[in-house]
């Protein structure tokens, strides 16, 4: 026997490592599911937990927002800070954010697993959760975790609620899509561009149609807005002040083009991204000899994924084209959740087992270029060239050392900081003191704090970006005439050269 003869080949072994998970999978659906769920928690909790030295963006935002718990606040709904400040005084770990992001992710899949099974059976229903996690929205991009990957679960359960109510008609599954769309409401308000187009398909679709008989659609709304009524009556209260949030910052049209170029500048986006999704699902359409048998799934249920899937796409690149409104990326990150589904009822039954052992390599093969292309962004990139990143912000060494400053110059721990959301909320958040921070020094985007206690107390006012010798003039007003000290100079972390960081102090009368 020759060595060759004695060693199977690589491709060989691979076949067999293959058909082994297919054998697993069906004959146990949730186990198979479970070590997918373990495979990608570990890596999406630990690649951010080794990599990020400083919280991102939004998790300082979380943490600024989440301490004050108001029902409301000037930006978006307050669910997800609530959530990260609980996480903050329980576990006082950044990986509890960065874990609690991955669980919330594997929510929204396990709930579009559990409507696939029994649609198109073990194989298949893993296969389309593995084809949207080729979606960067729910890996690299996930750990930031925020109001666009806390509303995924919720957009999730309406979806399958939604399409058992109208398959079973009961009451039950009305009131789990009340509940959705309710909780959505609070995690954020794109969920509006979720229920529209459920709303109109009961009106548009003719087997949809007879539900609107029953008490079942009425009741799903009441269910939602019973849920969302404390943040709808606080929105009421406030003159819908998120709402002139958004307005002070969207970019209105420059042109009739604009109506055309947006919408399609969004789409080409979204299936760019969608790329390595197709890539993952490529096995499942290419070289097809077999007679492509459908699988046992009405026309109804078909045009219910179809519509869980196209649907608000659809809505928000016609409400675009209305108003040529600029559109924002991530604002995808919740369309794509049926995607797999979709492209697996589309394929059809495949007998060749096969052809799952190569969608599931392939997928491997992805979730791995993310890994990689994760490490070079946050490990390697930073060190080649200037290219700073919100998360290697030195903000711990920052805050400790401006806190002990003005300790040493005031007699007091500091109270409040003067800055940005995330100028100010890395002093908040990494001090001892947990300073409160008056965002973009005004008290309109701070109604919670006392300018009669900031008066006693003082403040430490920080500017990260601007000139460090010169108190920014959007800060001034409440710094007064504070004068710049010394800026603090502190080594970037795997970046090239230093922090420079601006700081004054306004001090204390008693």
């Amino acid at each position: 026997m020759t060595a060759a003869e004695a060693t199977p080949p690589t491709q060989g072994r691979l076949a067999r490592a293959g058909r082994t998970a297919a054998d697993f999978v069906e004959a146990n659906p949730a186990g198979g599911f479970a070590i997918f769920a373990v495979f990608h928690f570990v890596v999406w909790t630990v690649m951010p937990t080794v990599l990020y030295p400083n919280l991102p963006l939004d998790l300082i935002e979380a943490l600024t927002y989440g301490r004050e718990w108001q029902l409301g606040h000037d930006k978006l709904p307050p669910l997800p800070w609530w959530i990260v400040e609980i996480l903050y005084r329980l576990f006082h770990a950044d990986i509890a954010y960065y874990a609690f992001a991955q669980i919330t992710v594997l929510a929204a899949f396990a709930l579009v697993f559990r409507l696939a099974l029994p649609m198109v059976g073990p194989l298949a229903a893993l296969a389309s959760i593995l084809i949207v996690d080729g979606l960067h929205y729910f890996t690299s991009t996930s750990p930031k975790f925020n109001h666009d990957v806390i509303q995924l679960p919720f957009w999730a359960l309406a979806g399958v609620s939604y399409y058992y109510a109208l398959r079973t008609g009961r009451i039950v599954h009305w009131m789990l899509l009340g509940f959705a769309l309710g909780m959505a409401f609070w995690a954020k308000y794109f969920v509006v561009i979720l229920a529209f187009p459920l709303a109109l398909f009961l009106f548009a679709d003719r087997k949809a149609r007879p539900a609107l008989r029953t008490s079942g659609p009425y009741v799903a709304a009441l269910v939602a807005l019973t849920v969302a009524s404390p943040h709808l009556v606080w929105l009421v209260q406030h003159d819908f002040l998120p709402i002139h949030y958004v307005e002070s910052r969207a970019i209105p049209p420059q042109g009739f083009l604009d109506h055309i170029k947006r919408p399609l500048s969004f789409a080409f986006g979204q299936f760019a991204w969608a790329l390595p999704c197709l890539a993952i699902a490529a096995s499942l359409f290419l070289r097809r000899t077999d007679k492509i048998e459908p699988y046992a799934v009405d026309a109804f249920g078909r045009r219910i994924v179809t519509l869980l899937t196209f649907g608000p796409m659809v809505t928000l690149l016609v409400s675009a084209a209305i108003t040529g409104g600029k559109l924002i990326g991530m604002w995808g990150y919740p369309f794509w959740l049926f995607l797999g589904l979709w492209l697996v009822l589309r394929a059809g039954q495949i007998r060749e087992r096969a052809r799952f052992e190569t969608l599931g390599w392939v997928w491997l093969f992805a979730t791995a270029c993310y890994a990689l292309a994760f490490l070079i962004d946050m490990a390697v990139i930073p060190r080649l060239k200037d290219a700073p990143r919100t998360e290697l912000f030195p903000g711990e060494v920052v805050a400790k050392e401006l806190a002990a400053r003005f300790r040493v110059e005031t007699g007091e721990p500091v109270r409040y900081v003067i800055g940005t959301m995330y100028d100010g909320g890395n002093i908040a958040h990494y001090a001892d003191e947990q300073p409160r921070n008056i965002i973009d020094g005004t008290y309109a985007r701070s109604p919670w704090i006392d300018p009669a206690d900031v008066k006693r107390h003082g403040a430490l006012v920080v500017w990260f970006s601007a000139n460090p010798r010169r108190v920014p003039d959007e800060l001034r007003p409440l710094a007064g005439d504070a004068a710049a000290r010394e800026p603090l100079v502190v080594p970037r972390r795997r970046g090239k050269g230093d922090a420079v960081i601006g700081w004054a102090i306004v001090k204390p009368q008693p």
